[in-house]
């Protein structure tokens, strides 16, 4: 439905930030539910962050709320994460995904970036 390119990971100390960012193709990003997946080492893949169409509904998982910033310039095609506060277990690979909807959910999402991979080191 939508290409998605992830990019800003990389490798951080504990206590550290970092902003993500995923560029999406296409002419109606601004139709599209978008948010952040994570899969960290050994674990199943969790949700993260999500934002409404126009951004005005915001979802974040309970691990992330208060160090964690989801926002979206549609002018752009771009959603962002920006990531304050890390600690080793936010080291995972993070998944930008995009699905039509009204709502911001944890499923049902159809199309996905290929990851980056932020570690956060001790």
């Amino acid at each position: 439905q939508v290409q998605l390119v992830e990019s800003g990971g990389g490798l951080v100390q504990a206590g550290g930030s970092l902003r993500l960012s995923c560029a999406a193709s296409g002419r109606t990003f601004s139709n599209y539910i978008m948010a952040w997946f994570r899969r960290a080492p050994g674990k199943e893949r969790e949700f993260v962050a999500g934002i409404s169409r126009s951004g005005g509904s915001i979802a974040y998982a309970d691990s992330v709320k208060g160090r964690f910033t989801i926002s979206r310039d549609n002018a752009k095609n771009t959603v962002y994460l920006q990531m304050n506060s890390l600690t080793p277990e936010d080291t995972a690979v993070y998944y930008c995904a995009a699905r039509v909807g009204y709502y911001v959910v944890d499923e049902g999402y159809d199309s996905w970036g290929q990851g980056t991979q932020v570690t956060v080191s001790s």
